[in-house]
């Protein structure tokens, strides 16, 4: 929980919804996210599916209707869980991860930096109820092609890139919006100390200390390693 001094600095607080929550404990401890967090500026709450779950046994999951293999996530727990949340405060979003989603990009997550609260609810196995997607969901977004056991780890990533851009969450501000795709290119090659190791060197311009030289350089191997890695990018600024 928050402590009073630090409730005026909060920009964002996330809520994570999901059957598996110790899968976050580790990753919300450490860095950015654990840095942002005890700074005040961001609060990520995880909650248990489970604790809205069905009977005796805190069911959350059965089997498809009509056949088929895998589980299911019921609707009863989520629509308990979600209409609890929304009960004590307004959301912006509702996230789903799943594979047919939306593709996550950085101009999304600088999107979702700007709200002030948001839901991520985690499907499992072969997902969740369709009626949760159609009446609860107010955005589905992937993290590429592929397809992983559950949404937990896709939710730490979409959690990562957005909190890393919250205001004074990374110490170095121009850090950020330098990063890949945050200009429509890849990233630069970047170098530190030594200037020579095992016979490889650090290119003579950025030890000049001409900086408009320095700019120009990096812009043009961004533009280069773009055009080589990712030249769909350069297709959709023309």
């Amino acid at each position: 929980m928050l402590r009073r001094s630090q409730v005026a600095k909060l920009l964002i607080r996330i809520d994570i919804i999901s059957g598996v929550p110790q899968t976050f404990e580790s990753v919300l401890g450490a860095s950015i996210l654990k840095r942002a967090a005890e700074a005040g500026l961001a609060e990520v709450v995880v909650h248990n599916l489970h604790d809205y779950g069905l009977g005796r046994y805190k069911q959350v999951d059965d089997a498809p209707c009509g056949g088929g293999a895998g589980m299911i996530l019921r609707p009863e727990p989520i629509f308990d869980c979600i209409e609890k949340l929304t009960e004590e405060r307004e959301y912006d979003e509702v996230l789903f991860p799943t594979p047919d989603g939306a593709m996550f990009t950085q101009g999304m997550a600088n999107e979702l930096s700007m709200k002030k609260n948001l839901i991520i609810l985690c499907g499992h196995y072969r997902g969740v109820d369709q009626r949760v997607r159609d009446h609860l969901v107010t955005r589905e977004i992937s993290i590429g092609d592929y397809v992983l056991t559950g949404g937990e780890l896709p939710a730490l990533v979409i959690t990562d890139a957005i909190i890393r851009l919250l205001p004074g969450a990374i110490g170095d501000s121009e850090s950020a919006l330098g990063d890949s795709f945050q200009t429509g290119l890849l990233d630069t090659p970047w170098y530190t100390k030594p200037a020579e190791y095992r016979g490889m060197n650090v290119p003579e311009v950025l030890l000049s200390g001409d900086h408009a030289k320095i700019a120009a350089w990096r812009e043009e191997q961004a533009f280069e390693k773009t055009k080589v890695r990712r030249p769909d990018l350069l297709d959709e600024e023309m």
